[in-house]
């Protein structure tokens, strides 16, 4: 009774703060946001080494949009005073009996070493300090990935946290073990499981005889094949075929799976193959990447990423490629039914027992432009907000839409 009444303070009918009007995470933002990441990266600090970041309120504001970007309808806000930060949040929750939004407010003080919540309220209900704090603490023990604590090693590093005229400042000594036990610790043992189960299928098919190149389709098929057979009480269609996507994505691009997970490095890997979609290697990166995007982290954030790495080839690479962008798009859709409703999972099931070619995956898009440089880019189609650029993006959606697959 009485969690059931704390559910129904801590969760409101309206959001603290209004979502937002249109998607404002535009690709300049998300640009300005990959070059701040890039620039405050701890990796970069040679281990034992202090160093001191400084962020500013609107570098905090940007990291913190980038970060809900990962959840729809999500937005927070940090507000930063003299000796204190202010967090606000508010997230858009499942159906369920007490309300639509469950709204955050915490002020975390300085003190000596690391901040203390001195304030914690959700809806309406207010968390004693004394409680909040420990709750903090007990969520970082829960990150806890093997007798070494990942809080107490990250805890450690941190020698000050401290706020002064409008800049929030972090000295720390860098520890190279803090990236490989986060990443363990945040992938549960069940997902580990999962991914290792997907990488040994794909261990499996590179290991038979044929040609060096495998089709996309070829891979796309039997890994969701298997999600089906996996699938049970424990582990749900939609959780296997979002491992499934997370593990062709990494096959496709060259890269293991260690690069998010310490164990993997164990794992035997499969034989290096080259992957093609529509005859090219790179519409199947684009595509695969995409749709591990979207069943892991949903589709608005896998739209923007596609978006923001053909405006980064723009800046003197390969240039913007509409190809590349109906490749992401199309994986965007692949991972939204793989994920969706159990309506879209069994739709989409029921497809792969027919056969599935890399036709099937996506439309024509030969005769789509590509290698279009800034200015070019600009002169022809007005940017990704100008009238050409729209029109493209519709006749891409078109073409998706009109395939078996995502109708």
């Amino acid at each position: 009774m009485a969690l059931a009444w704390a559910a129904y303070l801590a969760i409101d009918d309206t959001p603290l703060l209004a979502p937002a009007q249109g998607n404002t995470f535009t690709p300049s933002r998300m640009a300005s946001a990959q070059r701040l990441l890039a620039r405050i990266d701890p990796r970069k600090t040679p281990p034992g080494a202090l160093r001191t970041l400084q962020l500013g309120e609107d570098d905090l504001n940007l990291a913190v949009a980038y970060i809900a970007s990962h959840r729809p309808q999500t937005r927070a806000q940090v507000l930063l005073q003299d000796g204190s930060a202010t967090l606000r949040a508010s997230t858009f929750l499942p159906p369920n009996p007490f309300g639509d939004y469950l709204n955050i407010q915490a002020v975390l003080r300085e003190t000596p070493g690391t901040p203390q919540l001195e304030q914690l309220t959700l809806g309406r209900l207010t968390v004693p300090p004394k409680i909040a704090n420990q709750l903090l603490r007990f969520g970082l023990w829960r990150l806890q990935a093997s007798p070494a604590s990942v809080a107490n090693t990250a805890a450690d590093s941190i020698q000050h946290v401290g706020v002064r005229n409008g800049v929030l400042s972090v000295q720390f000594v860098w520890n190279d073990a803090i990236p490989a036990q986060l990443q363990a610790a945040l992938v549960p043992p069940e997902v580990q499981a999962r991914l290792q189960a997907y990488q040994g299928r794909l261990v499996e098919i590179a290991a038979q005889p044929g040609p060096r190149n495998l089709t996309l389709g070829a891979l796309v098929q039997p890994l969701l094949e298997l999600s089906a057979q996996r699938s049970d009480a424990k582990n749900s269609l939609a959780d296997e075929h979002r491992a499934a996507l997370v593990a062709l994505a990494f096959f496709v691009n060259g890269k293991g799976m260690a690069a998010i997970l310490p164990a993997a490095r164990d794992w035997t890997r499969p034989a290096p193959r080259t992957t093609t979609l529509a005859g090219r290697t790179d519409t199947a990166q684009h595509f695969s990447i995409s749709a591990a995007l979207a069943a892991t982290a949903g589709s608005p954030l896998a739209n923007m990423v596609g978006v923001y790495k053909e405006l980064d080839d723009a800046q003197g690479g390969s240039g913007f490629s509409f190809n590349d962008l109906a490749a992401d798009r199309a994986g965007t859709r692949l991972g939204e039914l793989a994920t969706g409703n159990a309506a879209a999972q069994l739709s989409l099931q029921k497809r792969l027992a027919e056969g599935l070619s890399d036709g099937d995956l996506l439309p024509k898009i030969s005769d789509l432009p590509e290698d279009l440089q800034t200015a070019e880019f600009q002169k022809r189609f007005g940017g990704v907000d100008g009238p050409g650029y729209k029109k493209m993006a519709t006749e891409i959606e078109r073409r998706i839409a009109a395939l078996g697959l995502y109708r």
